[in-house]
């Protein structure tokens, strides 16, 4: 992100060294190391966080995908039975009731 070199390091360590003072720069540079700790904390939750949105809505958009495709196997389904029904009732209608079918063959009663 940035880049901070060995010498900007130092040159900071100086300038607060002189400005603070060498009796407040420990306090002041534990309490620096908190709140950088802590940010760095938060902004990890706030990624996971992030990151567990995006996959449970790539699971949601993978349901739906799933359901819209069960239901066109399910339309498939019962236009197949349709169909099915339609040309069993149309073989019922156009076959003389008397006549031989597969299970009434004249030749099989002796």
């Amino acid at each position: 992100m940035f880049d901070v070199g060995f010498s900007e390091l130092m040159m900071v360590a100086l300038v607060s060294l002189l400005v603070i003072g060498p009796e407040r720069l420990p306090k002041v540079a534990r309490i620096a190391g908190y709140w950088i700790g802590k940010t760095r904390r938060m902004i990890e939750t706030a990624k996971a966080e992030i990151g567990a949105e995006l996959h449970a809505e790539e699971l949601r958009q993978s349901f739906q995908q799933q359901q819209s495709e069960l239901q066109e196997l399910q339309n498939l389904i019962d236009e197949t039975r349709n169909a099915g029904q339609s040309i069993k009732s149309s073989l019922e209608q156009h076959l003389p009731e008397d006549s031989p079918g597969p299970n009434n063959n004249p030749h099989d009663a002796k």
